[in-house]
């Protein structure tokens, strides 16, 4: 498909060939060529395929014609419109081989108007789609002319102004549309430009809310406040789906040029190797023929690794536009990594480099093939050049684009790798090796040497303000009483942990746009993890460092028993199995008794700050969210990779090790809850071992509970509301569900170290018993009857202090298992003031408990 407008055979020319050679043409064919050159070629036949937008220019859409010096220099793009859908809708049908018979009725001219022979008959009955035939006979009449090195030398001359003006024109045209679009979403059609930057198969794993939860915190806000990128810029943002847009598009159109000239490169390597192409008798005197080999000397140096050179070359500068890649915004060490990339020293890549400078991107440069084929005498008249004012003129793509930059890479790969794969199935075998050092080589070096050494940098800085900033682990101030389980609608994350979420989705949402990296960039999500549990530690350190409650979750039959708890089952992780009622029983009251030997316990040793307590479940819950958005993300994005790019490595290994890492977030979640479950219970023995060695002879009967009860109900019930916004309701029973179990069993072993204990005593115990309950009651999600039911035990057991020794043991003899043995020898030895207890009392009791 040569681009007769730049590609140009003239009709003096070639006529005159025509009449020099009359004695060496054969008639038939020298018929076909008078035909060809003494008049245009029809309209119909000018755009066999590609776009009609870019007109007649041949060879980068399908169409030939000829045409005078006058015409050269002109830009004709814009013929009949109905003709060119005709011919289109002509080729389409010829190359899905669906419509033969029609094909051979509507003959071309050059084919139907022909005096037959070898050649055109062979022409006539090939399969081969309509702008291939054309191309074959041009091809034809070349080679018999003696015109192909001419034509050869044009075509190195003139493929790159033609590409850039190209390439210009298509990113022209998306302007047009997107203010077309514009004007109509300003008329009210906003359903027509919705979808104009929509991009589909988005990241699961990244989505960027617009909701403004109800705390006043809104995501967008935290991840402008972190993100080294814009919305515009993220992953699945505008400026990406616009890039990519823009990038399918104009491969798309380069991929149908080259398909013309792989046809034309297929033909004159054919022609070559048969012999069949004449030489031309005059060539340019300063060029260095006698250097060449024949096929290259016959085609003016024109072989198919030319045009591929050029459309990746321009490409490649279009890609370096819309990522900025310049000069100016290149790293103080770019020439030597531009050496590393192209494999050659700093000096001479200066002899091949473009004429815009760029000096750290693997180029293309179709000066490196000319010097092969032609000689270096051929790039001094500029065939390998781009269009004089090209360098200057670049593009235009920021037009279309609301964003450039180096970010831009990740939505320009997959077009690129597309493009490289269409490229890859057009080329013969034999030539299937020249796009290994191509456009895709370029993208791949240019995203693992310049790309994600400029996320890492971007991003560590972000997890760095994120953590280190002093609102990061500060839980925030709360308008609500109750927890809500989604961020969208309040979840108060710590600023920190959410911050870092962001973060990790977006460069996950970069690995499932580069699958290939994914790897790299799974590594420098685990390598921000690492750093974010390691301030997660540090904080919940500052918590709980000298603390009892952190020193006995540590202790290893602690730890196994709290594994065994019943009420480890809401934890982040699972610590224990299923047990039975009386294991679980048996358990807790374990517990208790270590607990309980512990006293005295001293204010020193427990977390005395609310705001510590607070900050340790906000941290548990904050945890835990990341834990479970890292196990989303290890699940999803592996997968996608491997589904790309058959990256086994990526799903055998990612997995694991964000796996692990949520792992380690939730372990530190669940040590977080841990504390919290412990530190109450500490608490509770703390105030109720006032009870110890003192005398319950209360003089009248009070209406108010003991002073240390008071003050640990009140701790209770602040601490709950404290908490409410920061963990779910079944964490907070988990959290002071452990309360009344210990109360209970504090209060009756107080018993034993009592001197005394009158009636009003009692009942002084009773409305401790009582207020413990209420203000447990008021905690949601707790459970009311094991509360009543430990509870109620402590009341019955005082209250026995109130019956005659007979009756005493007559209870006893009807409920044995009710209490232990011990228990019910304490209420014997304690001193009951109006109570007659007999001098055999114990061993009274000792033999109805032996039976």
């Amino acid at each position: 498909m040569i681009c007769m407008h730049t590609y140009t055979i003239e009709v003096n020319t070639v006529a005159s060939s025509i009449y020099e050679r009359d004695d060496e043409v054969p008639t038939t064919t020298a018929v076909a060529a008078s035909r060809m050159s003494s008049q245009p070629l029809s309209r119909r036949t000018r755009t066999l395929k590609g776009d009609s937008q870019f007109g007649v220019r041949g060879l980068t859409n399908g169409s030939y014609r000829t045409a005078s010096n006058d015409e050269s220099s002109s830009f004709d793009g814009h013929d009949e419109e109905d003709s060119v859908e005709h011919d289109e809708a002509t080729t389409d049908t010829a190359r899905n081989g669906t419509d033969t018979k029609f094909l051979s009725c509507q003959l071309p001219p050059w084919l139907s108007d022909s005096t037959p022979d070898e050649f055109i008959e062979a022409v006539r009955k090939s399969d081969d789609p309509l702008h291939v035939k054309y191309l074959q006979t041009l091809v034809q009449c070349l080679c018999m002319l003696g015109k192909v090195a001419a034509a050869g030398a044009i075509i190195c001359q003139k493929l790159r102004p033609t590409i850039h003006e190209i390439i210009i024109s298509k990113i022209k045209a998306h302007v047009e549309t997107t203010n077309l679009l514009k004007s109509a979403c300003s008329q009210g059609d906003r359903s027509t430009a919705a979808g104009v930057h929509f991009i589909k198969g988005q990241s699961e794993a990244y989505r960027l809310s617009k909701e403004k939860p109800q705390n006043g915190i809104s995501n967008s806000g935290t991840h402008l406040a972190v993100s080294p990128v814009s919305p515009l810029m993220a992953p699945g943002g505008k400026a990406q789906a616009a890039a990519k847009e823009l990038l399918d598009s104009i491969l798309d159109t380069i991929v149908k040029i080259f398909e013309n000239h792989v046809v034309i490169g297929e033909l004159l390597e054919l022609k070559a190797s048969q012999h069949d192409i004449n030489t031309p008798k005059s060539l340019p005197t300063d060029v260095n023929w006698n250097t060449e080999s024949e096929a290259s000397q016959a085609t003016g140096g024109y072989t198919i690794s030319f045009p591929l050179t050029v459309l990746q070359s321009e490409c490649q500068q279009l890609i370096c536009e819309i990522l900025r890649a310049t000069p100016e915004a290149a790293s103080a060490d770019t020439a030597a990594q531009t050496a590393k990339l192209a494999k050659k020293a700093p000096k001479k890549d200066k002899r091949d480099a473009p004429e815009d400078g760029l000096t750290f991107t693997f180029r293309f440069t179709d000066a490196t093939v000319s010097i092969s084929n032609q000689g270096a005498d051929l790039i001094r008249q500029g065939w390998g050049k781009r269009a004089p004012n090209a360098s200057l003129e670049g593009y235009g793509s920021a037009a279309v684009l609301p964003e450039q930059g180096i970010y831009l890479a990740a939505s320009i790969y997959r077009p690129v790798l597309q493009f490289t794969d269409k490229i890859t199935s057009m080329l013969p075998k034999k030539h299937s090796q020249l796009v290994n050092d191509g456009l895709l080589t370029f993208t791949e070096n240019f995203v693992k040497d310049h790309l994600l050494p400029t996320m890492f940098v971007d991003y560590r800085k972000g997890v760095q303000q994120a953590i280190s900033s002093a609102a990061a682990f500060r839980p925030r101030a709360h308008t609500t009483t109750t927890y809500t389980p989604t961020v969208e609608k309040g979840r108060p994350i710590l600023q920190g942990l959410l911050a870092i979420d962001l973060l990790a989705k977006e460069v996950l949402g970069w690995a499932q746009a580069m699958p290939k990296f994914a790897t790299d960039l799974v590594k420098y999500v685990q390598t921000f993890l690492e750093r974010t549990f390691e301030r997660c530690r540090t904080s919940y350190m500052e918590a709980v460092l000298e603390k009892l409650s952190y020193m006995l979750i540590g202790r290893h039959d602690i730890e196994k028993l709290m594994r065994l708890d019943a009420a480890s089952a809401c934890l982040p992780s699972p610590l224990g199995h299923a047990i039975s009622h009386s294991e679980a029983v048996g358990t807790e009251v374990e517990l208790s008794e270590l607990f309980l030997s512990l006293r005295p316990i001293k204010q020193d040793n427990l977390i005395r700050d609310d705001n510590k307590l607070i900050l340790l479940a906000s941290l548990s819950d904050s945890l835990e969210f990341v834990a479970d958005s890292i196990e989303r993300l290890g699940q999803a994005v592996p997968r996608a990779a491997s589904q790309a790019e058959g990256n086994s490595r990526s799903q055998a290994a990612s997995p694991r090790n964000l796996a692990s890492f949520a792992d380690e977030y939730r372990k530190l979640a669940t040590d977080c809850l841990k504390v919290l479950r412990v530190e109450m219970q500490l608490e509770t023995v703390f105030h109720l071992q006032e009870m110890t060695n003192r005398e319950y002879l209360e003089d009248e009967d009070a209406e108010e509970p003991d002073d240390f009860v008071i003050s640990l109900t009140s701790q209770i019930t602040r601490r709950d509301e404290g908490m409410a916004p920061f963990i779910s309701g079944e964490k907070r029973n988990y959290v002071f569900g452990g309360i009344c179990g210990i109360a209970a069993n504090a209060s009756i072993k107080a018993l034993a170290d009592m001197r005394s204990i009158n009636l009003f005593g009692v009942q002084q115990i009773c409305r401790n018993t009582i207020a413990l309950e209420q203000a447990m009651a008021a905690i949601p999600y707790i459970d009311g009857e094991t509360v009543q039911h430990n509870l109620d035990r402590v009341r019955t057991y005082f209250e026995l202090l109130n019956m005659p020794f007979e009756a005493l043991l007559a209870f006893i003899a009807e409920h044995d298992q009710m209490f232990t043995p011990t228990e019910y020898s304490n209420l014997l030895k304690v001193n009951v003031p109006g109570r007659d207890t007999p001098a055999d009392a114990q061993s009274r009791l000792l033999e109805i408990l032996s039976h």
